[in-house]
């Protein structure tokens, strides 16, 4: 019971902190000229909406975790790792980073959380195998909710789904490092979005986004999925749905036109549902709806045999194929 209220506590804390901080760095934001500003092309929001929501939301996550819980090596790493993101995603706000010089420090963030011990374990993988694998993982996921965060509330709604289905999945691991700190991120999430649902007054920016994806990435990473089935491994993929189908969507769709896959433009699966029928706010609670139950067959392949398992992913390989397809035909020309 005590560990429970511990959870609640931090989720409260969380929330509450976000609500507080939010309008303060909407404030400053606004008083500094930190702003995203229409430009015409990518940015077609009607007036300048200020930055530093993400820093918001590290605060209110790391506050809330200094208050509640006692930090171990594994803490320290993910803490360490996600100020590296904070500060690097700071300066490219700013618009002052290069994609190489990003990615490096990206790279260093991921190092830092192998050398805290946090990788991919699987008994059937080697470490050469599992340390690559590791690294691709937390720089797609870092990269993936930035380039989701295309949309007002979008991002943020989507990680506050992710992180309760991971900390659900902390709970029934006993895991509680993931529980604790997927529900407090959960919670500064949530008092955010109060603020980043349409229309949004503050942005993740870059800062909030990678910071974000880095988490979520680590804590997706480290649960255990496979007591029952080998095949329950691939479950993260299955949390983190959206944001991986929105990101291998846009690369593929850059790829067929010959530009570069880290080239900016308007091919989000969420940019592709608005220019169909659909309003921003449609759009966006649809995508909560889709991983939320993403999410909860996540967790019921836990339970489910091999052969089970293997068919629910495949079916839902084939469903990505065939929206893929479907969006692909969307003219985002006219």
């Amino acid at each position: 019971m005590r560990v429970y209220f511990l959870y609640g506590a931090s989720f409260a804390l969380a929330f509450f902190l976000a609500l507080y901080l939010t309008p303060l760095m909407r404030k400053a934001a606004l008083q500094y000229g930190i702003m995203d500003k229409p430009d015409g092309n990518l940015k077609n929001h009607g007036n300048p909406v200020a930055y530093l929501g993400g820093l918001a939301v590290y605060l209110s996550f790391l506050v809330s975790l200094a208050l509640t819980f006692n930090f171990d090596q594994q803490v320290l790493g993910l803490l360490l790792a996600g100020t590296i993101i904070v500060v690097l995603g700071l300066i490219d706000d700013f618009g002052v980073l290069s994609p190489v010089v990003k990615l490096c420090g990206q790279s260093i963030a991921v190092l830092v959380l192998i050398r805290a011990g946090i990788s991919i374990k699987l008994g059937f993988l080697p470490w050469y195998i599992s340390f690559p694998i590791s690294y691709l993982w937390l720089i797609g996921i870092t990269n993936a909710f930035n380039i989701i965060d295309v949309m007002d509330g979008l991002s943020t709604g989507v990680a506050v789904i992710c992180s309760l289905i991971l900390f659900v999945i902390g709970v029934l691991n006993n895991s509680m490092v993931i529980a604790i700190m997927a529900v407090s991120l959960g919670g500064s999430l949530l008092g955010f979005l109060r603020y980043n649902f349409e229309p949004a007054k503050i942005y993740l920016g870059d800062t909030g986004s990678m910071f974000i994806g880095m988490m979520m990435g680590a804590l997706a990473m480290i649960g255990n999925y496979t007591e029952t089935n080998t095949v329950a491994c691939l479950a993260p993929i299955l949390i983190l749905g959206i944001p991986i189908f929105d990101t291998l969507f846009v690369m593929y769709i850059r790829y067929r036109r010959g530009m570069s896959v880290i080239t900016g433009s308007p091919d989000h699966f969420a940019l592709r549902l608005r220019k169909w029928r659909l309003s921003t706010k449609q759009t966006v609670v649809i995508s909560y709806a889709i991983s939320a139950l993403l999410g909860c067959v996540a967790l019921l392949t836990m339970y489910l045999g091999p052969l089970q398992t293997a068919l629910i992913i495949l079916f839902l390989i084939t469903v990505a194929l065939l929206t893929g397809y479907f969006l692909k035909k969307i003219d985002m020309t006219l």
